[in-house]
């Protein structure tokens, strides 16, 4: 059976609904209003797949059902005022599409509303896709357009590695710059020639630059965007057979899914993306984020069970390098993660500890990281009953996430103020209070 590409269709089942389902939410859309919707599910497919335009309060209804502010949208331009569904199936000729769509949708921002995150249903089902769907091969390869050199690449892998390893006040300037490379990658495989070798070397070029555009978006706040490049990348890592790639894009969208207060899809993520992951140093990092997920849900046998596989594999020895994207992975994210996953498990003070020794471990060039670990720590001293030193914790990370670009720190600390204000006597907290105002 061919695919329904139709608009509504990927929406739809990006936001993991049957037509029964969205039917059901037009309907109850109308009743909010006293009023009565006939819509039911063959008028669904009516829309989506011979294309009968629904009529304006139809399309008022829906844009409510999917979160879409009335002003967005635009009857006559119906289905193209509809947001996009922000996940293309992995297939042989997917990559492309999905990095020219995490780029369009960047540039469009103007013009067309964007899914504030993905379904966790959408997500779990590309996860699994790609857990049991093998790299088809000669993708990466192509015989006709302009020929495409090794010192170009080179250049761009180069310049690329440079642009990402720059330090964190430096990274929040540079998006831009990464965007432009990612658009030429795109470009080179979409149009260039070149012999497996390159084509290998330009999806993984691809894949990283996909990957540090994502965070640049999760760091502002742009969820969509970000889930859009991690899933771009994810189909230029899969193309290329690199599964600890893929699985490290895999385990950034359950890090966001965990973020936005949805560990169950995190879990279910991670499950999947741990069954082709190989280099140690990578199986701890998932392990590491399922165990945040498990005890997110209050799983304390599997969350320990997690923590003691991250840290048995963090110490393990490999052949091959550890790959670059979790190079970074040290003892200090392992204390400080072990400390936020007791913490949600009830034990506060020995999670305050950890918390604590893996923000000394941590090196003076990850910034945004201290940042990040000093608002965890903030937390525990609340929950440990200390609003003062909490007060002056959140402070140094609110000062650090300012000087250095850091919106995402920034969102942590502003999120621990209702609880500062029950103790609005205690020393430093007017002066916090103040200046996250």
């Amino acid at each position: 059976m061919a695919e329904n590409t139709h608009p509504l269709a990927l929406v739809r089942a990006a936001a993991g609904m049957t037509g029964v389902d969205l039917a059901r939410e037009i309907c109850a859309a109308a009743a909010r209003r006293g009023l009565r919707s006939g819509v039911d599910k063959q008028r669904i497919r009516k829309w989506e797949v011979t294309g009968v335009r629904p009529d304006a309060e139809s399309q008022e209804y829906i844009a409510e059902v999917f979160g879409i502010p009335l002003e967005n949208v635009d009857v006559k331009a119906w289905p193209n005022w509809l947001p996009d569904a922000g996940v293309i199936p992995l297939g042989p000729a997917s990559t492309v599409p999905a990095l020219r769509e995490a780029l369009r949708a960047s540039m469009d921002r103007s013009r067309r509303f964007v899914l504030s995150a993905i379904s966790g249903t959408a997500l779990t089902t590309l996860a699994s896709t790609w857990a049991t769907t093998d790299a088809w091969l000669g993708v990466t390869e192509r015989t006709q357009g302009k020929s495409v050199g090794e010192d170009l690449v080179a250049l761009l892998e180069e310049t690329s590695a440079r642009l990402t390893s720059l330090a964190t006040q430096e990274r929040q300037h540079t998006a831009p710059l990464i965007d432009a490379h990612l658009t030429t990658v795109t470009d080179l495989i979409a149009d260039g020639c070149y012999s497996p070798a390159l084509g290998l070397r330009l999806h993984a070029l691809a894949a990283s630059l996909s990957q540090t555009a994502a965070w640049h978006r999760f760091d502002q706040g742009l969820h969509g965007e970000a889930g859009r490049f991690w899933i771009a990348g994810l189909h230029s890592a899969h193309a290329s057979g690199d599964h600890d790639m893929g699985a490290a894009l895999l385990s950034d969208l359950a890090y966001q899914a965990s973020w936005r207060e949805d560990p169950r899809t995190a879990a279910r993520i991670l499950e999947r993306a741990l069954t082709r992951t190989q280099h140690p140093a990578a199986r701890s990092l998932l392990h590491l984020r399922l165990a945040r997920a498990l005890a997110a849900q209050g799983d304390r046998r599997a969350t320990l069970r997690s923590l003691g596989a991250a840290e048995h594999l963090l110490s393990t020895p490999a052949l091959d390098p550890v790959p670059a994207w979790c190079s970074w992975l040290s003892e200090a994210d392992l204390s400080v993660d072990s400390g936020q996953s007791l913490n949600d498990l009830g034990e506060t003070r020995r999670a305050h500890q950890l918390i604590e020794e893996g923000q000394a471990l941590l090196p003076p060039s990850r910034d945004k990281t201290r940042g990040v670990f000093l608002a965890y720590r903030a937390r525990t001293h609340l929950d440990l009953g200390e609003p003062d030193l909490a007060a002056a914790v959140a402070a140094e990370s609110l000062n650090l996430a300012q000087r250095i670009g850091a919106p995402r720190c920034v969102e942590l600390v502003q999120g621990l103020v209702p609880r500062f204000r029950e103790f609005s006597e205690a020393e430093g907290v007017p002066a916090l209070l103040h200046a996250v105002a």
